[in-house]
C-alpha cells in the first residue's frame, strides 16, 4: 500500500488525495509537503493544517482517493 501513496505524490501535477484506513478514516493530502513517506517504507507521515500528524502503517491504509476539489 505504501507505492499506492507514493505514485500519487510524485504525479505531475499533483492532484490532492485522501488516504483511507482500514478503521474508516481518512486523511487528507492538499500538497506533496503534507505527506512523507519513511526512508524504508514502512510508514506514511500525513501532517494537516491543523499542526496534527497521523504516522500511518502499510497494513491499516486502504485506499487513496484522488480529491482534485478538496475533501
Amino acid at each position: 500500500m505504501i507505492a499506492d501513496v507514493l505514485s500519487p505524490l510524485h504525479k505531475i501535477p499533483f492532484v490532492p488525495f485522501s488516504i483511507r484506513t482500514s478503521a474508516g478514516y481518512e486523511y487528507y493530502v492538499p500538497t506533496v509537503d503534507h505527506a512523507y513517506i519513511t526512508p524504508h517504507r514502512h510508514r506514511v507521515v500525513v501532517a494537516a493544517n491543523d499542526n496534527s500528524v497521523a504516522v500511518l502503517g502499510p497494513l491499516h491504509t486502504n485506499s487513496v482517493i484522488e480529491r482534485p476539489n478538496g475533501p
